[in-house]
């Protein structure tokens, strides 16, 4: 059994009030730092991980610096698990975005698959991209854990790859900022143990 702790970075600005981050290059706030250093916590006490994977951007490798510390392991960035490209929405709030495209929005909420962003990804991008770790995670990885920091994009398209589900269920996994997800995956398919677990973040 492999068992793979699917971790979204802690808190940044441009969640709240939302904006389209992407590719932003945003760090950690300082509610985003408190958060880290509770699921790293949380890792090391309950989890044996032998490494920790990250997505390029700083708000992941500080949050994947946190736990690899707390745990005493390696961390190893992939550029695969980086966040959706949000081309010409990046930065963006919902209300500029909904003035300009306001039909092209509606549906991103509505059937996020049928969905390109104006010079960036569309979904299919994303999950091609996720699906390149998750084979490489579970042929290095058999039988052992390991922790994967990546977006909320990102997270729910591993999800939904590790599930079996259909692209059209994007928006049925919630993923909080340092939520832990445990997922065991054996060769029969996958168990979801966990999803969006906030219990060991500060209130």
């Amino acid at each position: 059994m492999t068992k793979l702790l699917l971790i979204r970075h802690g808190h940044v600005d441009g969640i709240a009030p939302e904006r389209f981050r992407g590719r932003q290059d945003v760090p950690l706030s300082a509610q985003g730092v408190q958060q880290a250093r509770g699921v790293a916590q949380r890792i090391a006490q309950q989890y044996r991980p032998v490494v920790v994977y990250t997505s390029p951007l700083q708000r992941c490798t500080e949050t994947a610096a946190a736990i690899a510390t707390a745990a005493g392991v390696g961390v190893q960035v992939l550029g695969d698990l980086i966040d959706i490209d949000y081309g010409d929405w990046q930065w963006l709030t919902r209300d500029d975005v909904r003035s300009r495209w306001p039909d092209l929005i509606e549906r991103w909420d509505r059937a996020p698959h049928l969905v390109r962003f104006p010079n960036g990804d569309s979904l299919q991008d994303l999950v091609a991209r996720v699906s390149n770790v998750l084979r490489m995670i579970l042929d290095r990885h058999a039988r052992e854990t390991l922790v994967v920091v990546g977006h909320d994009s990102s997270n729910r398209a591993l999800l939904l790859q590790l599930l079996d589900q259909p692209m059209s269920s994007y928006w049925r996994f919630t993923q909080h900022p340092c939520a832990l997800s445990d997922i065991q995956v054996t060769a029969h398919g996958a168990k979801l143990v966990t999803l969006n677990d906030t219990s060991h973040l500060p209130a």
